[in-house]
């Protein structure tokens, strides 16, 4: 079984495989911080990250300037 992918929202590079309850990743290429965050998750998994929920959205902010 292989994991999903989780790219860089804004230049689409690889940034991990897995699976994502709350994730803030900053990409090497780019440098825009991605985070990704479950909107929402079964209560009988609480807790337990055993699959990506499928509401789950990338924000992207620019680092540049700072």
């Amino acid at each position: 079984m292989s994991l999903p992918e989780i790219r860089c929202g804004h230049c689409g590079r690889k940034l991990a495989e897995g699976h994502v309850l709350v994730l803030s990743i900053k990409c090497p290429r780019c440098r825009v911080l991605n985070h990704y965050q479950a909107t929402s998750h079964s209560p009988a998994h609480q807790g337990v990250p055993d699959r990506t929920p499928t509401d789950a959205q990338p924000t992207h902010h620019s680092l540049v300037g700072r």
